[in-house]
This record gives structure tokens, C-alpha cells and sequence, in this order.
């Protein structure tokens, strides 16, 4: 039976877990672009534990185009030319028996072959190497990206935005820039678990912690890509909904069976 999302516990998978990170991140120049699509469109991609996360009854397709830096294991200093890189990936929203609301990743595009072999084996997600770039010249940032290996070559695409104002700057309840429990914004943004498939299909899951994204608004410019088509679905060139964040710090602790 599929549990109402609007029942599932949102905030406890915000506050920090038990135990020691095995490493560290920091996200930025995040862009959260998000269509809403039926529930049984994606649920058709799903392993059979994991059910569709929706809001107000639909599903939603995010692509998330950002930069890491600083990635590093928690024991050893970022490396110069290694540790900082671009990535986009599609996703969307799924969560386990009712709890635990996270992630599903469709695709993960990357500018460092190091991290794409190391997140395939390791962490058992569908990276792909691709070309990508990022540039932000006062309130428009704009992001590209062309896939090199594996899969089909050259899928990628262009995004341009236009960033806006802090969202919630008329609601007191949290500070100006942070989403509110209960609203869009937070079901989009405020994902801290991640679903994959070991090589054996046995479900697992792994999980960040950081402060609330600061979010602000944001309006497309231009959109052109073929990212999410890749993954299988078929969306309009203008999102439902779009947002960005100039990033968090970001701690990230080791995978574990999900069941």
C-alpha cells in the first residue's frame, strides 16, 4: 500500500546522525530545476522496496546542476585539481515504507573521471564522465555539460538562470532563505538520504548532513538539454519549478543496507 506523503516524518532525516563521517563536501552554485510528472511514470523505474515520494500528489523529475569542492576523505586535505569539480545529476523522490524520504538518482554527470570511477564502484551510482562548465556573472549564472562515457555521447545540454531574492522573507517561522517544513521548497531541497543498488540489487542507502540550503528564487532563461529525456522522461522545456542555493558544507557518512 503506498503511505501518503504527506505523512512521512520530514524532519528527522535534517538533524545530524550517530557516528563519524567519512567525509566532506561543499556544494555550491546549486540550481534545483524540477518538473512534476505522474506518480507511475516514475514508480516504473523503482526497485520494488522503494515507493514514489510525491507532493500534492504528483511526482517530481529534479535536474541539479552544482559544483563540489573541498571533496575529500574526513582524515586527508582537499588535492588541488582533484578535489573540486561540476556535476549534474536527475533524480527524483522516493521514500522507504513511509520513513526515511530521499533520493533516487537516474543519472549523475560529472567533470573528473577519478569520481566517476570511484562513485560507480564504491558508491554504486550512475555516474557518467562529461564535459561541463560554469559561469555566473552577477545575478545569471549558466551551467553546460556534454557526456563523454559511458552511455550515449553527447548528451548534456545548456541551462541559463536568472537568480532572484531570498525565498520566505515574509515568514517569520524560519529565517529569511530557508525553506518551511510542509512546503515545495523543502520537499525539493531538503533530501539527506540517497537510495542505490549494490552490484548484488540489494537496496542500500547512504546520507549527508548539513544546514538548511539558503535558498533564494529563481526564473529560467534558456533551457535546452536532453538529460532527462536520457533518463526516460518526457518533460515540457519549461519546469514547474526552479530554485538555487549558493551552497552548504556538507558531511558525508558511509553506505548501509536500507532493509
Amino acid at each position: 500500500m503506498q503511505q501518503a506523503s504527506r505523512d512521512i516524518d520530514r524532519i528527522a532525516p535534517t538533524q545530524r546522525p550517530d557516528g563519524k563521517p567519512i567525509g566532506q563536501h561543499t556544494w555550491s552554485n546549486l540550481l534545483f530545476v524540477h518538473w512534476k510528472v505522474p506518480r507511475l511514470e516514475v514508480e516504473r523505474f523503482l526497485p520494488d522496496e522503494l515507493s514514489v515520494d510525491t507532493f500534492e500528489g504528483s511526482a517530481w523529475i529534479g535536474l541539479v546542476p552544482f559544483q563540489l569542492s573541498g571533496v575529500r576523505p574526513w582524515w586527508f586535505p582537499p588535492v588541488p585539481g582533484i578535489s573540486s569539480f561540476y556535476e549534474t545529476n536527475v533524480r527524483t523522490y522516493v521514500h522507504l515504507d513511509g520513513k526515511d524520504p530521499g533520493v533516487w538518482f537516474f543519472s549523475l554527470d560529472a567533470a573528473s573521471s577519478l569520481a566517476v570511477r570511484i562513485a560507480r564502484s564504491r558508491w554504486h551510482l550512475p555516474y557518467h564522465r562529461a564535459h561541463m562548465t560554469l559561469e555566473r556573472s552577477g545575478g545569471a549564472i549558466s551551467y553546460t555539460s556534454s557526456r563523454l562515457w559511458p552511455g550515449r555521447f553527447g548528451v548534456g545540454g545548456r541551462i541559463e538562470a536568472e537568480v532572484g531574492d531570498s525565498i520566505g522573507a515574509l515568514d517569520k517561522s524560519v529565517p529569511s532563505g530557508q525553506a518551511v517544513p510542509g512546503t515545495i521548497e523543502h520537499f525539493l531541497a531538503e533530501r539527506y538520504f540517497f537510495y542505490a543498488q549494490s552490484a548484488k540489487n540489494t537496496l542500500i542507502r547512504g546520507r549527508v548532513h548539513h544546514s538548511a540550503y539558503p535558498l533564494c528564487e529563481a526564473r529560467m532563461r534558456d533551457l535546452d538539454q536532453t538529460l532527462v529525456s536520457d533518463a526516460g522522461f518526457d518533460v515540457s522545456n519549461r519546469p514547474d519549478h526552479v530554485l538555487f542555493s549558493k551552497g552548504v558544507n556538507v558531511d558525508v557518512f558511509g553506505l548501509e543496507p536500507a532493509t
